[in-house]
C-alpha cells in the first residue's frame, strides 16, 4: 500500500508485519527513491549501467504466510517474491535451486541495478496543477535518490500506477532453465474485480494472483518502454497497473479506445490517497477461481468464451457475496443481457444448479458487431467490467471462407486477405 500526500508529496515505508492469513502478503512498499520527473524521457533509454538500486546497503526480508518477502532497503523495492512450499527443481541453475522458485528476476537484480529499470514496488505518476495545461510525468525509477518536497498547489492525479516486473524473461535461457523460472503474467483489466495472474512457465502452482487493495481498481495495464531492459521475442517487456489512466487517454492514447473509461482524482494540500495491492497464491491454476472467491472478490465466468457470434447464445455466470445492483452495456445495444431460468451444466464449479452454489446465470446475445463493455455494479458498491467481442453469425465465416480458396498447383501461391474490406 502507497500512501499519499500531496502538498508535501510523502511516500511513507512501512511492511505489515502482523500475522496475515495463509497464502496472503500485502504489498506494503513505499520507495526511498525521489518520484523524478521523467517527461523528458519517453520511450526507452539508453541503459545506465552505475548501480543506483542500493544493493550494497543490504536486503531485509519476511514471511508472511507462504509466501517469503526480501526488499532492498535503500530502495524499498522488492528483490525477491518465493512461494515457500513451491517445488524445487535440478533445471534451474544452481543458486536458483538452493532459493527455491521466484516470481520475480532476481537472478538478473545486480545487471538490473542501475537508474531507469522498474522493480516491483516502483511508482510512477503524471500530475497537473489545475491551472496548468500539460501532464508531467514522475517515476521512481528515472532517478534514485532521496525524497524531495513538492509545493502545495491543488494537483489532478491522472495515473497513479504499480509496476509488478515478474519473471517473463526467457531471453539468455534454455527451454529447461525457462521452464524452472520464469511465468506468464495475464491481467484481468476488469477495474474492482481486476487481476494480475502469474503462472509458472511450467504449468505447476502455485500461481500467484494479484487483486486490488481498497480503492486500487485495475483500470488499465500500460508497457513501461522506458525500462531499459531489451525486449524481443523472448521478453515482451514490463507492465504497470493503472489506477488512473486519464493522461495517457489524453495524450498518447488519444486515438484509442481504452479497455475501461479513464479517470482521474483531484487532491487537495494535504489531503492523503492510498492505493495498493495484495497478493494471493492459489495452489494451481484450477483454483484461481475459488482463490478470488475465497478472498471476497467478484468472479465471471463466460461460457463459450468472451467471442460473442451473433448466431450463438452465450452464458454469463457471475458470483459474489453482494447481489447484482445493475448491468450496463456500452456501447448500448451490443449486447443483451438476460437473467438464465434454466439450470446449466455447462460450468463445472456451478454442477447442474448454477443458483445453488451462489452463482448467477444470464443468457448473453450480440447484436452489434465490434467490442462491447458490460459493467456489473454489485450492491457494494464494487464495479466489475466485463470485456465481449461481438463477431458475425459462425456460419458466415464458413461462406466467407470460401472465397479466399484458391488452387495451389504447383507452386507458392500468396493469399491476401484485407482485414478491414473482409470486417
Amino acid at each position: 500500500m502507497v500512501h499519499m500526500t500531496f502538498g508535501k508529496v510523502l511516500f511513507t515505508s512501512w511492511l505489515a508485519r502482523r500475522s496475515r492469513p495463509a497464502g496472503v502478503l500485502l504489498l506494503a512498499l513505499t520507495t526511498g527513491a525521489v518520484l523524478q520527473d521523467a517527461s523528458a524521457q519517453e520511450g526507452r533509454r539508453p541503459a545506465d549501467t552505475i548501480p543506483t538500486l542500493g544493493l550494497d546497503q543490504g536486503l531485509a526480508s519476511l514471511n508472511a504466510g507462504p509466501i517469503r518477502l526480501e526488499f532492498v532497503r535503500a530502495s524499498q523495492t522488492v528483490a525477491a517474491l518465493r512461494p515457500l512450499a513451491a517445488p524445487q527443481t535440478v533445471a534451474a541453475p544452481q543458486t536458483e535451486t538452493q532459493s527455491g522458485f521466484d516470481f520475480t528476476p532476481a537472478d538478473c537484480l545486480e545487471r538490473r541495478a542501475a537508474d531507469g529499470y522498474f522493480h516491483l514496488g516502483d511508482l510512477t505518476l503524471r500530475l497537473r496543477w489545475e491551472t496548468s495545461d500539460g501532464w508531467r510525468h514522475f517515476s521512481t525509477a528515472t532517478t534514485r535518490r532521496p525524497v524531495e518536497t513538492l509545493p502545495a498547489q491543488a494537483p489532478v492525479l491522472a495515473a497513479a500506477n504499480l509496476a509488478p516486473t515478474f519473471n517473463n524473461i526467457l531471453s539468455g535461457r534454455t527451454l529447461d532453465e525457462a521452464h524452472a523460472v520464469a511465468s506468464f503474467h495475464d491481467p484481468y483489466i476488469g477495474r474492482d474485480a481486476g487481476y494480475l495472474q502469474v503462472t509458472r512457465l511450467s504449468g505447476h502452482g502455485p500461481t500467484l494472483l494479484v487483486v486490488p487493495l481498497g480503492d486500487t481498481p485495475f483500470e488499465a495495464y500500460n508497457p513501461l518502454l522506458s525500462d531499459p531492459t531489451r525486449r524481443g521475442v523472448t521478453f515482451e517487456g514490463f507492465y504497470e497497473w493503472m489506477a488512473h489512466s486519464r493522461a495517457p487517454a489524453e495524450d498518447e492514447w488519444s486515438e484509442a479506445d481504452p479497455w475501461n473509461p479513464p479517470t482521474s482524482a483531484t487532491l487537495a494540500p494535504g489531503e492523503t490517497r492510498s492505493y495498493g495491492v495484495k497478493f494471493l497464491l492459489a495452489d494451481e491454476i484450477r483454483a484461481i477461481e475459488p482463490t478470488l472467491l475465497a478472498d471476497g472478490r467478484p468472479v465471471a465466468v463466460g461460457v463459450p468464451g468472451y467471442v460473442v457470434p451473433m448466431d450463438i447464445e452465450a452464458r454469463l455466470f457471475l458470483k459474489h457475496a453482494a447481489g447484482v445492483r445493475s448491468l450496463e452495456v456500452e456501447p448500448p445495444g451490443a449486447l443483451t443481457i438476460t437473467p438464465s431460468g434454466e439450470p446449466s451444466g455447462a460450468l463445472a464449479v456451478a454442477a447442474a444448479d448454477p443458483a445453488a452454489s451462489g452463482w448467477k446465470a444470464y443468457d448473453v446475445r450480440g447484436r452489434s458487431w465490434g467490442r462491447a463493455r458490460l459493467t456489473v455494479t454489485y450492491e457494494d458498491g464494487l464495479e466489475q467490467t466485463i470485456h465481449d467481442k461481438v463477431i458475425k453469425p459462425a456460419g458466415s465465416y464458413e461462406v466467407e471462407r470460401g472465397a479466399y480458396v484458391v488452387p495451389l498447383g504447383d507452386g507458392p501461391t500468396v493469399v491476401v486477405l484485407d482485414r478491414v474490406a473482409s470486417g
